[in-house]
């Protein structure tokens, strides 16, 4: 249960970074003379220092549990042959299944990063150091902190908070802490950056406060499931998941975060959907955090920062260059049925038979999936993260197709704001609700709604965000004041369902299907959250459950509030 944290005497042209992979998260290493100590010596230093936060920390998360977890947990996607996929998707993980250990390790590297940061900004700059230098660079590093840790409490629930890597070097067996207190922590992470960060971004790519603010939108919605009434104050973790209800003190509180992107940022909404997806458009005006991924071969730039979903999505070396494994990988049969007769997200999203696309195959005169070659035999395959080969966009390689990992898109801001003003009524016509929902409806060619329900918004996020990672953490989140009905609705979707007519290219479900494919568990509540890898379990016994699945937990010791109300919203 460590992460190596490895420093580096050079990061491209980027000088001294920090870096890590994800074996173990405590175990650090020094690989270098350059040090800690003589490294923060000016603004341009401490900058350079969150490079790595942007790709080699998150590396191991994006190259398999963001889809694996976010989409194939959630019946996104169908994978009977892939091993990172198929167990989550079937509800039948162990704490022996592949890719659990990575993605526990990959996210709590960025934790350990993010502090390593902070408190080498805070004890180790140089008085050629500004003070501007160092809050930002704080505040940065604690945006990535917090997510990372929304993350961990979302997916495992009850976690290790440490903000200090070296202090648990040799006593790593430690108890874990409440879920409640550690999206807290999350929470506080995040208003520390929303009022920290400055309004506009140091450089492309980079984070500013708004961004930070629109993550508190997503997180605030969250709390409002985990918490009862109120501010969170350690005494108030809710504890019925049936309640029917959700904290109206944060439903508020994500309303007002959404509100102050959408009136006071720079971000604008992109006209085309299918943009969004281009290398050319990495960082445009939605994206509000991505993860950066560096351009060029592996040969050229090394391994853990290039951008890899490609070919685990790629079903074909027409469309994606080298490896492709994603021949078996494709949209579920939910997804692939609940797109609305003419969304124009599905052809961006989704390949299957007789669509065309021009950007493939470019010297050929472009791609027919099903016609140019073969179809896949037993659904349609996945498009989105799928950007051509180098032939036709002159970035791709080999497991480095140059294109970012969106993280957090205005669209979300703008469904996060009707989600918080509907609340905890059935449905609502709200003039701003209705506005921006319909915003992210139309651009995608749909009818704008008159009134909006939970289902709407279900629905909406479930086909803008497809194969971006997200539907898991939002079904997550109803079953904190919803768990039955959530654990009914994932057992009646067609999980693990081949759905192709090969004679006639029809896309449907065999004749005999019973509801679920091979395989399949029925799920339960304890589904809602992940185990703890075997190997973690094995370091620190406290991650060891009982009967019933519960850890022995301590509460977390909060100090004051960094960050008040009227510092974030006044």
């Amino acid at each position: 249960m460590k992460t190596k944290i490895l420093l580096f005497g050079s990061f491209l042209a980027a000088g001294l970074a920090f870096t890590s992979c994800a074996e173990d998260y405590l175990d650090q290493e020094n690989t270098t003379s350059i040090n800690a100590e003589t490294f923060f010596n000016s603004d341009d230093a401490v900058d350079q220092a969150m490079l790595p936060l942007y790709n080699y920390v998150w590396n191991s998360f994006n190259d398999k549990a963001y889809y694996g977890m976010g989409d194939g947990r959630a019946n996104n996607i169908t994978a009977q042959y892939s091993d990172y996929i198929y167990p989550y998707t079937n509800f039948n993980e162990t704490s022996l299944s592949p890719g659990l250990a990575d993605a526990w390790g990959s996210l709590y590297s960025v934790v350990a990063q993010s502090c390593n940061v902070i408190n080498n900004i805070r004890n180790n700059c140089s008085s050629n150091v500004s003070e501007e230098a160092k809050t930002r660079g704080v505040a940065e590093a604690r945006f990535m902190r917090g997510v990372a840790y929304w993350y961990i409490a979302s997916l495992w629930g009850d976690a290790i908070i440490y903000t200090n890597t070296s202090d648990l070097v040799n006593n790593y067996v430690v108890p874990a802490n409440p879920q409640a207190d550690v999206m807290e922590f999350a929470v506080r992470d995040l208003e520390y950056a929303a009022a920290n960060l400055p309004e506009t971004s140091p450089a492309t790519g980079r984070i500013n406060k708004y961004t930070a603010y629109g993550m508190l939108s997503r997180v605030y919605l969250s709390m409002a499931g985990l918490v009862q009434e109120g501010q969170y104050d350690g005494t108030n973790a809710a504890t019925d998941f049936n309640r029917g209800t959700r904290n109206q003190y944060y439903l508020d509180l994500a309303r007002r975060a959404a509100l102050k992107v959408i009136n006071e940022s720079g971000f604008g909404f992109m006209d085309n959907y299918g943009d969004l997806f281009k290398i050319e458009n990495n960082n445009c005006k939605e994206d509000m955090f991505q993860l950066q991924w560096i351009t060029g071969s592996t040969d050229a730039v090394g391994w853990g920062c290039t951008q890899t979903i490609t070919a685990y999505f790629g079903w074909s070396t027409m469309v994606a260059d080298g490896t492709n494994w994603g021949g078996a990988t494709y949209c579920s049969w939910d997804l692939f049925q609940e797109y609305e007769e003419g969304d124009l997200r599905k052809h961006e999203s989704v390949a299957w038979y007789g669509e065309y696309y021009p950007e493939f195959n470019q010297r050929g005169g472009g791609y027919t999936y099903g016609v140019t070659e073969n179809p896949g035999t037993q659904g349609a395959n996945i498009r989105k993260y799928v950007v051509g080969t180098n032939a036709d966009n002159g970035v791709s390689y080999k497991q480095s197709s140059g294109i970012n990992t969106h993280m957090l898109r205005l669209a979300e801001v703008y469904l996060n704001l009707a989600d918080a003003i509907l609340g905890n009524n059935a449905s609502t016509t709200d003039a701003t609700a209705l506005e921006y929902f319909n915003k992210v409806r139309t651009r995608a060619g749909l009818e704008p709604k008159a009134s909006i329900s939970y289902e709407d918004l279900r629905h909406e996020r479930r086909v803008e965000f497809a194969f971006e990672g997200l539907y898991w953490y939002d079904l997550l989140r109803r079953s904190y004041y919803q768990q039955q009905e959530v654990v009914n609705y994932l057992n009646s979707q067609n999980r693990n369902a081949s759905y192709y007519e090969s004679d006639t290219h029809e896309y449907k479900l065999p004749d005999d299907w019973t509801g679920t494919g091979p395989g399949v568990a029925t799920a339960t509540v304890r589904n809602l959250k992940l185990p703890y890898s075997d190997s973690d379990q094995n370091r620190n016994h406290y991650l060891q459950s009982d009967g019933n699945g519960k850890l022995q937990t301590v509460p977390y010791v909060f100090g004051e509030r960094e960050v008040s109300e009227e510092d974030l919203f006044n």
